[in-house]
Formats: structure tokens, C-alpha cells, sequence
């Protein structure tokens, strides 16, 4: 079976990440692409040789998956429309805009295959990470360290937040399985631009990760340390992460597809992520006013 994807989305995740990989997957056929915007919806289509669709109903027509390159307030509602015509969902992080559409996507997702873009997690180093390094140090709690750029002229408030929706679902994802799912977060920041998470893990472990949002241009930086009884595991996400893990995503993505067979990181995963993420911009807020 050759999995029809059809990509929602024509901006520069859309052309650089997601693009590529449907059009190199050796289980997909690229079935087109939808978008807002015309000319770069043409240009990325022509680049593939796949169709334009101008309306998203119209492509679901023609494709049994949709992979998403959106902003989470588009990607809640189109994505929802497409779980309930019966198509598997891609689905970008965060998975919406705020939790209420999280948890409208995962009721309407719940019967459909759906798959959250957690890249870290498909990249072979990160596995070897959390298979063999992580056990090694009979892990007892973690840290993680974020420095991104953020948004040019937005205040440090609003940065804060831009780094810990873009890099804090895929942060939060690998600490949760190095130590246990997060059962509880609590966050602060300085008006900066820094801030930190400490993470409760439901079996008695805890981590604390560090972020910072700088201007835009800056190196980016995401490391995640593991460490216990046996000693200390680290790795360079940032190092980590690279074309094959984007590859085996899609690959992992058309076989759940192909055999009915719902991922580990899916739309549920996607909303507890959202949940913890959410929950911490609570704080962040709570304590700025």
C-alpha cells in the first residue's frame, strides 16, 4: 500500500522540512499541497510536480493522510476536519493554540491515526540516548538547557513564550521518557528573557530545565542531561537531530498508517505535552502580573 499524503501548509517548515521528506518517503505518494497563499502554494507545488488544491476539503479528497506545516490555531480546526473525514493527521507542536482546542483535536483525532512531529524523538542518536545511555545511570532526576531566538522587537515576556511553545513540547517529551511521564510543573522567569521549569515526574523523579529566548540570529542550543546511581547521560539535541529523523518519522508515520496501527506519540501525547506546556505559561504569566 502507497500512503496519499497531502500537505497543508506552503511557509518555511512546509518547504524545508516537510516537502522533502513526503517526496522522498519510499511508503508515500505526495498528493498535493494546500495553503493560504497562493503564489508560494504554486511554487512549492510546481517544485514537486504535485497539485495545487485551493480548497482543504478538496485535497482531503484526494489523500488518505495530511501532514501540517500551520500555525496551531489553523492547524486545530483544519486538522479536526480531517480526522473526521477518516484521514490520518501529521500534526505540528503544540498541536493548537491553547488547551481547549487541544482537547477538541483529540476527541475528534480519537478515532483516526495521528502522529505529533516530536523530531527529536525519531532521531537515531536520541533513541540510542534513551535505550541504552539513560538505563545505564539508573536515572534519578534530569536537566535540559534551551537557548533559542526568538520573535525580533517582541517584549521579553512574549519571547519567553514563543521559545517555550516551539522547543518546550519537544523538551518536555524527552525528559518525560527518560524519567517517567511529568505528573506536575512549575515555572518562573526573570523580565529578561530566561525562565525555568522544574518538571514532577510521576514516579518520584523530578528535572529542571532552563530556557532562554534571545534575539533573533542567535545559536541555537538545546541539551538534555540524565543522571543517577550509574553516572550521568548527555546529549546535544540540537547535534542530534538532523534529514534522518525527519525520513524516519514519515517512514514510521505511513507504516502506522498502512497497518491501522496507532504511534506512541499521538494526538493524546500531544495533548498532555500541551497540558504541561500550558500549564507553565500560567506561571510565567501568573508571575509577571
Amino acid at each position: 500500500m502507497t500512503v496519499t499524503i497531502g500537505l497543508a501548509g506552503a511557509g518555511r517548515r512546509a518547504v524545508e522540512v516537510h516537502a522533502p521528506a513526503i517526496a522522498s518517503c519510499p511508503g508515500a505518494r505526495f498528493g498535493g499541497v494546500w495553503a493560504r497563499s497562493p503564489m508560494t502554494t504554486r511554487a512549492l507545488a510546481d517544485k514537486y510536480g504535485v497539485p495545487v488544491f485551493d480548497h482543504f476539503d478538496e485535497m482531503l479528497g484526494h489523500c488518505d493522510a495530511v501532514a501540517f506545516a500551520v500555525p496551531p490555531a489553523v492547524q486545530e480546526d483544519i486538522a479536526a476536519v480531517a480526522a473526521r473525514r477518516g484521514r490520518a493527521v501529521l500534526l505540528e507542536r503544540p498541536i493548537a493554540s491553547d488547551l481547549a482546542g487541544a482537547e477538541d483535536l483529540a476527541v475528534a483525532a480519537a478515532r483516526t491515526i495521528s502522529q505529533v512531529a516530536l523530531t527529536w524523538r525519531y532521531a537515531p542518536a536520541i533513541r540510542d540516548f534513551l535505550t541504552t545511555e539513560v538505563p545505564r545511570t539508573f536515572p534519578k532526576g534530569g536537566s535540559g538547557r534551551v537557548i533559542s531566538p526568538a520573535p525580533a522587537g517582541a517584549s521579553p515576556r512574549v519571547r519567553e513564550l514563543s521559545v517555550l511553545r516551539s522547543l518546550g513540547p519537544d523538551l518536555v517529551d524527552l525528559l518525560d521518557a527518560a524519567l517517567g511521564k511529568v505528573a506536575g510543573v512549575r515555572a518562573h522567569g526573570e523580565p529578561d528573557g530566561w525562565f525555568g521549569l522544574m518538571l514532577e515526574h510521576q514516579i518520584g523523579r523530578y528535572s529542571e530545565v532552563s530556557m532562554y529566548a534571545l534575539p533573533e540570529g542567535a545559536t541555537r542550543r538545546a541539551e538534555v542531561e540524565i543522571f543517577g546511581p550509574g553516572g550521568a547521560a548527555a546529549i546535544d539535541c540540537v547535534a542530534a537531530v538532523g534529514p534522518d529523523a525527519i525520513d524516519t518519522m514519515y517512514r514510521e508515520f505511513t507504516a502506522a498508517v498502512e497497518q491501522g496501527t496507532p504511534p506512541e506519540l499521538d494526538v493524546r501525547h500531544g495533548l498532555r505535552l500541551q497540558q504541561v506546556i500550558e500549564a507553565a505559561e500560567t506561571d510565567l504569566i501568573v508571575g509577571e502580573s
